[in-house]
C-alpha cells in the first residue's frame, strides 16, 4: 500500500498542472470544512415568529445568532438576545432587548422605564409602556439574571410577565448580529 501511494505521488508531482489542481482541490475542501465546523459551533439562524420587536425587526425576518458572543463577556444594555425560557432542547427561542443588568432594579411608571430609580432613556422611539406587569412595583435583578423588553412594548411577552421573567444568563443563546432576510434589510444589526 505504501509503494503504491508512492508511486502515485510520483507521478502527480510531475505532472504540474495536476498537482497544483489537486492541491487547489485539497485546500477547497479544508475549508469548506473548517467552515462548515465553525458555522455549526458558533452560529445559528433564527426567525422571528411573533411582532414583539416591531418596528425594528418584523415576523419572519430571518438572523444569524453569535452563540460565542456571551462565552466571556456579559450581555450589555440595548443587545438584542436569543434565548430560551427553559433549559429543554426544544424549548421556544425568543428575541429581546436586554435593558436591565445583575443588581440593578427594574420599574416601569406612567409608562416609563426605570433603572435603579432614574428615567432609561432610550436611544430609539419607542411607545410608553401602558401595562407595566411584574415591573409595577420593581423587580431586583439577582446575579446572572437581565430583564428583556420587546421593542413593541404594548404587544410582548417579555420579562414584565412571569411566562418569561427573568432571563437567567444560562438560558441566552446568544445575540443578534446580522439579518439575513429579508433581501432589503439584509446587513450587520445595530443596537
Amino acid at each position: 500500500m505504501k509503494q503504491k501511494l508512492q508511486i502515485w505521488y510520483r507521478k502527480l508531482t510531475r505532472n504540474k498542472k495536476l498537482y497544483q489542481g489537486f492541491a487547489w482541490g485539497f485546500q477547497a475542501a479544508v475549508a469548506v470544512v473548517f467552515g462548515i465546523v465553525v458555522a455549526l459551533l458558533f452560529f445559528q439562524t433564527v426567525a422571528m415568529q411573533e411582532g414583539s420587536m416591531e418596528p425594528t425587526f418584523s415576523t419572519g425576518d430571518t438572523f444569524f445568532v453569535n452563540k460565542a458572543a456571551y462565552k466571556f463577556v456579559s450581555p450589555k444594555r440595548g443587545d438584542i438576545i436569543v434565548f430560551k425560557t427553559s433549559p429543554e432542547d426544544d424549548a421556544a427561542l425568543h428575541i429581546k432587548r436586554v435593558i436591565g443588568l445583575p443588581g440593578e432594579t427594574i420599574q416601569i411608571k406612567d409608562g416609563q422605564i426605570l433603572i435603579d430609580g432614574d428615567v432609561y432613556q432610550e436611544e430609539r422611539d419607542l411607545s410608553s409602556i401602558s401595562n407595566p406587569g411584574l415591573a409595577d412595583s420593581g423587580i431586583k435583578l439577582e446575579s446572572g439574571e437581565y430583564f428583556v423588553l420587546g421593542d413593541n412594548r404594548n404587544n410582548s411577552e417579555d420579562s414584565r410577565y412571569a411566562d418569561v421573567g427573568n432571563v437567567q444568563k444560562k438560558y441566552i443563546v446568544g445575540k443578534v448580529w446580522f439579518q439575513a432576510g429579508p433581501t432589503k434589510s439584509i446587513g450587520f444589526i445595530k443596537n
